[in-house]
C-alpha cells in the first residue's frame, strides 16, 4: 500500500520497506495509522538530513496502553521537526502472489 503523502521504498526478501514523507504536525497521525494496519514490524523516523531520530520495533498484538510511551516519544519528535520521513518495515503477507495450486 502506498500512502497519498508517501512513496514506496522497495521490497526485498521476506519484508517490504516503505518510506512515507510527512510533516511534523501530521507525524503522530501517520504513525498511528500505520500501527492500526497491523502488519508493520519496525518504524524508523528520519529528519530532512536522513538521520534517524526515533526507531522502534512493533510486536504483533501490541495495543492500547502498551503504546503510550511510543505515542509520547512520537509527539515529542513531532514538536521538534518540520519535514520528516517514516520508514516502515512490514511483514510479508502469506497467500500473496506467486503461490501455485497443487492438485
Amino acid at each position: 500500500m502506498t500512502y497519498a503523502d508517501g512513496e514506496a521504498a522497495g521490497a526485498g526478501g521476506e519484508q517490504e520497506r516503505e518510506r512515507v514523507h510527512t510533516t511534523g504536525d501530521r507525524l503522530l497521525e501517520t504513525v498511528k495509522r500505520i500501527v492500526r494496519e497491523g502488519n508493520a514490524r519496525r518504524i524508523v523516523i528520519r529528519n530532512d538530513e536522513d538521520k534517524v531520530i526515533l526507531e522502534f520495533p512493533l510486536t504483533a498484538g501490541v495495543v492500547g496502553a502498551a503504546l503510550l510511551p511510543v505515542w509520547a516519544a512520537v509527539g515529542a519528535v513531532a514538536a521538534l521537526v518540520g519535514n520528516c520521513s517514516i520508514e516502515v518495515e512490514r511483514r510479508e503477507e502469506r497467500g500473496a502472489e506467486g503461490e501455485e495450486d497443487t492438485v
